[in-house]
């Protein structure tokens, strides 16, 4: 209805989850961290717990975590938990493909079936994960069912990781004496809470940007209120802001007033307590009025006689009373006013310098390791072809993770195209990006809208050099690697092969580094050991 009129390419606050309008606050991003550590290598099997109120964004860190699980994990995704224990085990089995035309009808073969799909899954290497969405309407007679499934494990791990998904109730229902031995069972907990004043309005200009508006319509105090009136819940904020658009819509507005916002939360929260608007400089400025209307009404009978009230002028009007009130300002939530001046300070990062950025990214990185001419061969090395002397990894961490690897990155940004961002530096409130003579200062905070951890790392390295090295190896790349470790923190000091007592070294290496621990040298292991060796270019922690 509004789009055309407010230049928008799609409705800014569907409530469907799509990938695209994606906003993490850092509690999603902690609460996301959990989930992505469950199912990867780190996890130790078993089953992983996040909970939270309805409209929190569960279903959507789900589909997020759907995106970024690795190339060798399966998973069966179950939305509808309003099952028996032996349709459960139907159904997972269906999402992974397994045939069930001839054991249906018996839990015991459907059983079966699993644990033979299990073990094949692991000889090949797979990791098996079941996410249950809703999981609080699951039966405890499912939940045991499942929790005998997680029962299949070799002599270091299990074969079956569960996740699940649910309202605060699921907490609960796990509490039970029943399902003690499923609530041991529980690896990681994390219970996601709504969105502060700060990610509000954080989420709402986010949104509106990927829907294309080129400024926030929603004023400062629109957007207060907002977050008064879901209370920080991402489904009540995207409902309230669609009908407050509609009503800027309606009446030809240029932008969204709180008042416009408190109409749609009244329409939309019919039934429910309405939430008080006024706050307490209202109250005093109301009772103020009050006293002064009273005794403008007791002068007027005679009741005091010829006197003055506070300074005023005897017999003066109510229209002389109103004018010379202090006007209260609209009430702004005191974390954004202590947050909002210091975000202020460092310039965010603009649509269209981003725009104007992306072809300049791969040469940009070139001229970082003083190689200009290498632009179309980094570009290829991570587009997969690494016969041009270089190497390139996509990788998904966090700031931290990028602090430690100290090389300049490319973030993978996501808008409605993906878009690329080249990081020179770091610190705790500031980013350098850009290329060439166009590096710029932005707010660590505004890309943060637009990062979801995804990012590329390119090095120089020899097209002949092998994907993996490990015991038993020897040659140039053994040598290079065991220059590289003599050079890391908490270095190497034995032989200079390959043989056991390295291996060992390596391993301890990889689990400091959050690494998948077995001993071989492919790319990421290498990249990290390489890190300490490489004095140009490095990812500036201090510029002007």
């Amino acid at each position: 209805m509004y789009l055309r009129y407010f230049g928008l390419d799609e409705a800014p606050f569907s409530i469907t989850p799509d990938p695209a309008f994606v906003y993490l606050s850092q509690r999603h991003r902690d609460a996301l961290a959990h989930l992505l550590y469950g199912i990867g290598q780190d996890g130790s099997g078993g089953f992983v717990q996040l909970t939270g109120e309805v409209g929190t964004g569960k279903t959507t860190l789900c589909r997020c975590l759907l995106e970024q699980v690795p190339e060798n994990t399966r998973i069966a995704l179950l939305l509808n938990p309003l099952v028996t224990p032996r349709e459960l085990l139907a159904a997972v089995s269906e999402e992974l493909g397994i045939d069930i035309r001839g054991s249906i009808d018996s839990t015991r073969l459907l059983v079966d079936g699993l644990n033979r799909y299990l073990l094949e899954a692991h000889q090949r290497g797979e990791r098996v994960v079941v996410v249950i969405d809703e999981a609080q309407n699951l039966s405890p007679e499912a939940l045991e069912q499942i929790r005998l499934l997680t029962n299949l494990e070799t002599s270091k791990e299990k074969l079956l990781q569960v996740v699940l998904l649910g309202q605060p109730e699921l907490r609960e229902l796990l509490q039970r004496r029943s399902l003690r031995q499923l609530a041991q069972r529980v690896t990681a907990r994390f219970h996601l809470s709504p969105l502060g004043p700060k990610d509000t309005h954080l989420y709402i200009r986010h949104r509106m940007q990927v829907a294309g508006a080129q400024r926030n319509l929603f004023r400062r105090s629109a957007m207060n209120a907002l977050y008064q009136r879901s209370q920080g819940i991402p489904r009540l904020i995207n409902i309230i802001a669609d009908r407050a658009l509609t009503a800027a819509f309606v009446k030809e507005r240029a932008d969204v007033t709180a008042a416009m916002v408190h109409a749609a939360a009244n329409e939309v929260q019919l039934g429910e307590k309405q939430v008080r608007r006024m706050r307490w400089p209202w109250l005093v400025a109301a009772a103020g009025v009050l006293v002064i209307a009273i005794v403008l009404l007791v002068n007027k009978n005679g009741w005091l006689g010829p006197t003055s009230v506070a300074g005023m002028p005897m017999g003066a009007s109510t229209e002389f009373a109103a004018e010379n009130l202090p006007v209260p300002a609209e009430p702004v939530l005191y974390e954004q006013a202590q947050l909002e001046p210091q975000a202020l300070a460092i310039p965010e990062l603009d649509a269209d310098w981003l725009a104007d950025h992306q072809p300049l990214v791969w040469q940009g990185l070139a001229e970082a390791w003083r190689h200009p001419g290498a632009a179309f061969s980094i570009q290829a090395s991570c587009n997969g072809d690494t016969s041009r002397g270089y190497a390139c990894l996509q990788d998904q961490g966090s700031w931290a993770k990028i602090k430690r690897l100290d090389l300049p990155v490319i973030l993978l940004l996501r808008q409605q195209d993906p878009s690329y961002l080249l990081l020179h530096g770091l610190d705790d409130g500031r980013l350098l990006v850009g290329s060439g003579d166009q590096l710029k200062t932005v707010s660590k905070q505004s890309v943060e809208a637009l990062w979801f951890g995804k990012y590329l790392v390119a090095w120089p390295q020899a097209p002949d050099w092998p994907v993996a090295v490990s015991r038993g190896d020897d040659g140039p790349a053994v040598n290079t690697i065991m220059e590289m470790a003599s050079r890391v923190a908490m270095p190497y000091h034995g032989e200079r092969v390959f043989d056991q007592a390295f291996e060992n070294w390596l391993k301890g290496f990889q689990a400091r580094n959050g690494l998948e621990a077995d001993g071989i040298v492919g790319r990421n292991t290498l990249l990290y050991l390489m890190t300490a060796s490489i004095e140009d270019p490095k990812l500036l922690a201090h510029w002007e």
